[in-house]
């Protein structure tokens, strides 16, 4: 019961040398891959479902905006993937790092930006200025949407983190009171036992979930900006 609430939270380390970027590496390698002409069905439900999100995510976008779709498919697996593998027991959940969040919505923040700015470019600065603004209001309008835009990549690296984490906080409060419990009320302990299981499949949706919203906003926006 001493534990330190966040020590799930620090990153692991091998010989003192960080552990994350193997950490990293390793949910791609569970992405199983077939060489034959007919597929088992793990194998056509895994291109079922990439298929159903890309279709979802790419129908909106135009032929340029399309070229990013393998980049949004992978970024969508590699969430997932990381999230629900940080579910299991003595894991280690590199989402609930801000600066990794960061440097995954910095780069294709960026990335849409500079498109828009490339090809769109009145466009691009008329998202600064509504149109029928009061010439009075228009230094500030311009500044509060200079500041939206650059907060964008912020609001998607917080989201992820702090869900994730509020997640991951919950569970170990709930099982560490499950496990307290066990030896004073049976009856408090199965309660709690079973509202852990229920926040625990919770929790697989919300990883799924916000997998799907960080890209999703991603896609939105790329189509702002092509």
């Amino acid at each position: 019961m001493n534990e330190n609430l966040f020590a799930s939270f620090i990153a692991p380390t091998i010989l003192g040398l960080p552990a994350a970027v193997l950490i990293i590496l390793f949910p791609p390698l569970l992405i199983p891959t077939s060489k034959y002409l007919i597929n088992n069905r793990l194998i056509t439900t895994q291109q079922w479902l990439i298929k159903l999100t890309s279709k979802q995510m790419m129908t909106m976008h135009n032929t340029k905006g399309r070229t990013w779709s393998l980049m949004l498919v992978s970024l969508i697996i590699f969430i997932a993937t990381t999230n629900l593998l940080g579910l299991l027991p003595h894991s280690f959940t590199p989402t609930t790092q801000l600066s990794m969040n960061l440097a995954m919505a910095i780069p294709l923040w960026a990335g849409a930006v500079i498109m828009g700015f490339r090809s769109k470019i009145k466009n691009a600065l008329a998202h600064f200025l509504p149109q029928g603004t009061p010439t009075p209001l228009i230094p500030m309008l311009v500044i509060i949407e200079t500041i939206s835009l650059l907060i964008q990549p912020m609001a998607l690296a917080v989201r992820l983190t702090a869900n994730i984490t509020a997640g991951h906080l919950l569970m170990h409060l709930i099982g560490s009171a499950t496990l307290a419990m066990s030896t004073i009320n049976l009856p408090s302990t199965l309660i709690t036992f079973t509202i852990l299981i229920l926040l625990t499949i919770l929790e697989i949706a919300v990883a799924l979930i916000q997998a799907y919203v960080f890209t999703l906003l991603v896609s939105l926006y790329l189509h702002d900006n092509t």
